[in-house]
């Protein structure tokens, strides 16, 4: 932040702005009031620079993005640490470019990516060129992280007669009940829902942007599961067989048929399953939706541990390459 700082303050000097949207995203409370109290962001807010909410932001899909029609092809240029297909603006025609801050703050003010600050110009507000100095910048403060402000309310010392009341009819707030326990019976032919193709993260199989709005209801955040992961039966997303009906239909759709039908099932995935951010949702929405268990040649560690939590058996393959031996509408037998 502070070398962003440091490059935005030489576009002041020589009177120019930036030429494309450009957006700070504090992480923090902690980070937010810093950067204000050391006068690191005033200068980016001065040629243009938009300072977002304290939040994960556009790393995550909460960006309510303007500047562009819906799935128009574009390139962005990011210091966040994920550039996903769709995973910043939930377009699938933005490309996404990881670089550090003071590369992208420099692109903006250039507004080409073919821009190199060590060896090309800008041109300041008289259309005289100059060039960028090599940016600068304290790599921590040296007051120390200012806390800001407290917004942290204790409970009650005791909660016993507080009750949480959520709205029936809320499509964002669903208050959470227990899942059936186990009844003491061993899995038996368990149907295939999906074999996954390739790499499978934990934004394939719950996508945040949009969808973050029913983080807090399980039931219709589900309706996410694994429609971005590729189905390697027909090389496509979010298009599987159902063998009730014989037609293909959405994977979430599917999975809930199964479900009502009291019909068990399990996903196959391929190498390192659940890579990615450590997503809750990504081991409860299987669980929810009636799964028994996930199938792999390896798994990311997290996610494995995740899924056990929520009851899902991870499994993976003695011999990775039995992984190419399932089958379309194929069934797991028993298991001890």
């Amino acid at each position: 932040m502070t070398r962003s700082s440091s490059i935005a303050r030489q576009a002041q000097a020589k009177g120019i702005k930036f030429k494309s949207l450009f957006t700070i995203t504090p992480g923090s409370e902690q980070i937010r009031a810093t950067i204000e109290r050391d006068g690191i962001d005033q200068p980016l807010r001065d040629i243009g620079g938009l300072v977002l909410a304290n939040a994960c932001g556009p790393c995550i899909g909460q960006w309510d993005r303007q500047d562009i029609p819906k799935n128009e092809k574009n390139t962005i240029v990011t210091s966040y640490n994920r550039n996903f297909t769709g995973r910043n603006d939930a377009n699938p025609n933005t490309h996404g470019f990881v670089a550090s801050p003071e590369i992208a703050t420099a692109l903006a003010l250039a507004g080409t990516l073919k821009f190199n600050p060590e060896t090309d110009s800008l041109l300041d507000k008289d259309g005289n060129p100059f060039m960028l100095d090599t940016p600068y910048g304290d790599e921590l403060p040296t007051q120390g992280f200012d806390p800001g402000e407290d917004t942290y309310q204790a409970p009650p010392a005791d909660s016993s007669s507080v009750a949480v009341d959520v709205d029936p009819n809320s499509n964002r707030l669903e208050l959470l009940t227990p899942f059936a326990a186990w009844d003491g019976r061993d899995c038996n032919d368990l149907q295939l829902l999906i074999k996954v193709k390739g790499k499978c993260t934990t934004d394939h199989i719950s996508a945040a942007g949009p969808w973050l709005k029913f983080r807090g209801h399980l039931n219709n955040i589900s309706n996410n599961f694994l429609i971005t992961a590729v189905n390697s039966e027909n090389g496509e997303m979010n298009s599987i067989k159902n063998v009730l009906s014989g037609e293909f239909g959405p994977v979430p759709a599917t999975a809930r048929d199964y479900k009502a039908a009291g019909v068990g099932w399990v996903v196959v995935g391929d190498e390192n399953y659940g890579e990615g951010s450590s997503r809750e949702h990504a081991a409860l929405e299987p669980r929810h939706l009636g799964g028994r268990a996930i199938i792999v040649r390896s798994f990311a560690r997290i996610h494995e541990t995740n899924l056990k939590k929520q009851g899902m058996l991870p499994l993976t393959f003695a011999d990775p390459a039995d992984y190419d031996k399932v089958q379309p509408g194929d069934k797991v037998p028993s298991w001890d």
